[in-house]
């Protein structure tokens, strides 16, 4: 069985707070905060990209974990913001640290980190790889339209690391659930070289949101993915110890624990102090619940992640047995 032996992550030194928000555009603190539950995020330096957040973050595993780069064989970043689009941003990770072997990009919006800690467990049980290295990084602000009240008051930069490799019997990952719905596409976007979608819709060089329609979206797939990667793993609701959910929106984490009968306590949330940070979101909040001691080995541990595509997903970990 394969699991998490190494984590890792990394935040840009700028915290910029709501009200800088206030300044510009029609809002307020107390807008932002009722909404969404963000009081502050990270925001990257105009010379800092995806790439460098990334770095950061293996660093920042090695620190933790020395020695933990050993026997990987491959690097699979997610991502929404590369660098570029080729060479890919996982190419540029390899070559930093010196790894050998195969490198990609994964692109699924936020639960992309999900999905490729999906495929590393899938290498690592197939024997394809003994450790594979997986990142999620964003330097979202780099593609906010930050006169859109809508959507600049969300998004925050950051990287987290992971290296996925054998666990011993009764540990590791226990489930996954991956689900994507193209015909939600046009509900959130990013263009890259096409001006539209395939159903006429337009598209603009800037992050685009229609956050109603995404709301409802995260709010049914949160509950739905959730009960089945339980299912899936053999367990109920009350086995799971701590509940990582994508740092989104407050409310939508606090329809999911309401669903799954889970008290505050053993919900890992940091929505206010980072925002959005998409694929890092996950590993970031994962690495502050291991640093606080809310995980612990054995526990049952949730995973859930929704985002553009419009894309889900789930998973179970017992967590330890490195």
């Amino acid at each position: 069985m394969s699991g998490i032996l190494a984590l890792g992550a990394y935040t840009p030194e700028r915290v910029m707070r709501n009200e800088e928000f206030e300044t510009y555009l029609d809002t307020s603190d107390e807008w932002i905060v009722t909404r969404t539950g963000i009081r502050e995020r990270r925001i990257a330096a105009e010379d800092e990209y995806t790439s460098d957040l990334a770095f950061k973050a293996v660093e920042d595993l090695l620190r933790r974990h020395p020695g933990a780069l050993e026997g990987v064989d491959g690097v699979i970043v997610a991502t929404n913001t590369p660098d570029a689009l080729f060479p890919d941003t996982a190419a540029l990770v390899q070559a930093r640290f010196g790894i050998q072997g195969f490198a990609y990009d994964l692109l699924a919006g936020c639960p992309g980190w999900v999905y490729a800690l999906a495929q590393a467990h899938a290498m690592v049980e197939a024997g394809l790889a003994r450790k594979v290295l997986v990142v999620g990084a964003e330097a979202l602000s780099k593609i906010l339209d930050w006169n859109d009240r809508a959507t600049a008051v969300l998004f925050g930069d950051a990287g987290g690391a992971a290296v996925v490799g054998r666990v011993r019997e009764g540990f590791g990952f226990r489930s996954f659930v991956l689900g994507a719905d193209g015909t939600g596409a046009k509900e959130l976007y990013h263009a890259c070289i096409a001006p539209r979608l395939p159903d006429g819709t337009s598209m603009r060089n800037r992050l685009y949101m229609n956050g109603r329609e995404v709301f409802k979206f995260a709010v049914r797939v949160m509950n739905t993915a959730t009960l089945e990667a339980i299912e899936k793993a053999g367990l109920t609701p009350e086995d799971i110890k701590v509940f990582v959910p994508h740092q989104a929106n407050l409310r939508i984490i606090d329809a999911a624990r309401e669903r799954l009968r889970l008290p505050w306590e053993r919900v890992v949330v940091n929505v206010d102090r980072y925002g959005n940070t998409s694929t890092a979101s996950i590993p970031l909040a994962l690495k502050e619940a291991v640093d606080e001691g809310r995980i612990q080995e054995g526990d049952h541990v949730l995973l859930v992640s929704f985002g553009a595509g419009l894309t889900w997903a789930a998973a179970v970990i017992t967590w330890g047995g490195a």
